[in-house]
């Protein structure tokens, strides 16, 4: 979808569910929290969402939906989840449920399922089990053939709207055998199976995300037709992984609302608030707490447009920049979380404050982006096995693949490029030892010095030293790899599972959020709205980075802080999402009662 198409969507989304803070608009922070209070599923939410046609946006348009591409739905979840990320998760389970029949379905499977999503039918996505957990070769769940069709039997458990859905796509062994061929998947509508062969589990409660239905279903003999099975009996596992490697990309955006809404509400306290006779956001450590937590959530902005746009543009390398995007991004923002909590100071510990109550729950909602859909070790270990050979295509890619990878880096990070069609079932389950957001990370480089020489006075010495730390980053690439190599040879067979592999897997993660925040600077700079780009940000977001290789360098002067603090006001101000993506929000009421 065109910028311009989409910045007016999302205007039209916030216009309609209007200011969170105001009691008397139709999706406020204080019904949020009752919902939160009493553990009850937010029907009224993800109905109001429903009937906007929220969904449409993560339907395909071949078959009765609005969407062409995945971003659009993305970015819609994001304005829904800064209002209540347990409405926004379950706005998303019915979408990946979906996903399988996207992937595999035939035409007349999709639209069924388009047709029913848009009547209200809620699906969730049974493919976890108990006793298994992410290790899907063993789940125990299976169909059997029989006459004109197959008997499902089993359990699924931790299942997200698993007591709400009346669909259900189910991942089932259908060889007794087991192995990456022995699975497929299903789609049954439980309004339709005799009493007592689904058994729906008790809800689990949960520390955030408290309403929303986390539970599971039994099977016992359920009876589904030939024309349920998506795809051919054997491409479950498949199916199953590139469902989840758009969930992966997508989940992020949860995480990214969390830390927006936080930042939000806490910018309105320091703002008003005075101490010592100055406002908090002037006093100095207030100010860098409040400037760091800003360029790191512009570093996981950074990583999620990348991850997102990669599921469109360079679908056959999704494998990585999910796992990537999955682990860095719920990770880096949990840390930073912990940074608001202290400027916030007493305020984000009261439940009934009616202005800054939310942030307690943003603050336990978020790290459901961790473990949903494959936990941290299952995204690291997925970058590990594939490590060396990214390592060694981004030093040694020769000059048709580096120009194909600049190409495509100017579309994953532009954020005015047009995206090719979606096309999920083009997405490969490895990677073949391609990353562009590295192997184009030099040409973007100089193409950043190239500004540097071309900007203002002050604008060029930030974007300079953003250009060095920059370089150093992308360097530390050498090191990662002799490592990798010095631990192979003393390791030999136990090399892949081995702990220090898995921090070099986390290195790596820290090398592509680099390079996401070098190419959404030069790619996205023509589409950027004033105050962005922003060269003291570019420059604060990289050193960020780097401090996660070295804890003790030291930070960017006061000077830097001073510009990044004032394109975060700006941004707070104007009442626009922190992101480069800068929509509009809904027009905020009155602060003044905000402490009362």
């Amino acid at each position: 979808m065109p910028k311009e198409d989409l910045t007016e969507l999302a205007r039209r989304l916030e216009s309609h569910l209007g200011d969170p803070h105001d009691p008397a608009s139709r999706m406020p922070y204080a019904r949020v929290l009752e919902y939160d209070e009493r553990e009850d599923y937010p029907y009224e939410f993800v109905n109001l969402i429903q009937r906007w046609g929220a969904a449409d946006y993560s339907l395909p348009r071949a078959q009765g939906g609005k969407a062409g591409d995945v971003e659009t739905g993305f970015n819609l979840m994001r304005l829904i989840a800064r209002r209540d990320p347990t409405t926004a998760t379950a706005f998303i389970i019915t979408s990946l449920a979906f996903m399988p029949a996207w992937i595999a379905g035939t035409d007349e499977q999709k639209r069924a399922m388009v047709e029913a999503v848009q009547h209200g039918t809620r699906y969730a996505w049974g493919l976890s089990e108990r006793h298994h957990g992410s290790d899907l070769t063993a789940n125990e769940t299976t169909a059997v053939r029989t006459d004109g069709g197959w008997l499902l039997t089993g359990e699924k458990w931790l299942i997200g709207n698993g007591r709400v859905a009346d669909g259900l796509s189910i991942h089932a062994r259908t060889d007794p055998r087991g192995g990456p061929g022995g699975y497929s998947v299903f789609v049954l509508d439980k309004r339709a199976t005799p009493a007592g062969s689904v058994d729906e589990l008790p809800r689990e409660r949960m520390h955030g995300l408290r309403g929303l239905d986390m539970s599971g279903f039994r099977l016992d003999g359920v009876f589904v037709p030939d024309s349920a099975l998506l795809g051919k009996p054997g491409q479950g596992l498949e199916i199953a992984l590139k469902t989840s490697q758009t969930a992966r990309a997508l989940i992020s955006g949860i995480a990214l609302s969390a830390v927006d809404t936080g930042l939000r509400v806490t910018l309105d306290f320091t703002e008003r608030r005075e101490v010592f006779g100055r406002v908090v956001s002037d006093i100095p450590y207030s100010r860098r707490q409040l400037a760091e937590v800003f360029a790191d959530l512009m570093v996981a902005d950074a990583v999620s447009l990348g991850a997102v746009r990669a599921l469109q543009v360079v679908p056959e390398q999704t494998s990585v920049w999910s796992s990537v995007v999955k682990y860095f991004v719920p990770t880096l923002l949990e840390r930073t979380f912990a940074q608001l909590n202290v400027v916030l100071g007493a305020r984000f510990y009261l439940r009934d404050q009616p202005h800054y109550a939310i942030h307690q729950k943003m603050l336990r909602d978020l790290p459901v982006a961790n473990f949903a859909d494959g936990n941290t070790v299952v995204n690291l270990k997925n970058i590990a096995l594939q490590l060396e050979g990214l390592l060694a295509t981004a030093r040694d890619a020769g000059p048709d693949v580096r120009a194909e990878a600049e190409g495509n880096a100017e579309v994953l990070f532009g954020i005015d490029r047009e995206l090719p069609l979606y096309r999920p079932w083009d997405q490969e389950l490895f990677s073949r030892g391609r990353d562009d957001a590295l192997i184009a990370a030099p040409a973007a480089l100089a193409r950043l010095r190239r500004l540097a020489e071309e900007a203002k006075r002050e604008e060029r010495r930030w974007l300079e030293r953003a250009a060095e730390v920059a370089a150093e980053l992308l360097a530390h690439g050498d090191s990662v790899r002799e490592r990798a190599g010095v631990l192979k040879a003393a390791l030999g067979r136990d090399f892949g599972q081995s702990a220090e592999l898995f921090d070099l897997a986390k290195e790596y993660c820290l090398l592509h959020a680099a390079a996401a925040c070098l190419h959404t600077h030069v790619h996205s700079a023509a589409a950027l709205e004033d105050p962005l780009p922003s060269g003291a940000l570019l420059l604060l977001q990289l050193e960020r980075i780097r401090r996660h290789l070295r804890p003790h360098e030291a930070v960017t002067d006061a000077a830097a802080v001073d510009e990044v603090m004032r394109v975060l006001r700006h941004l707070h101000r104007e009442d626009r999402l922190f992101s480069y993506w800068q929509f509009p929000l809904a027009e905020r009421g009155d602060l003044a009662a905000a402490d009362r």
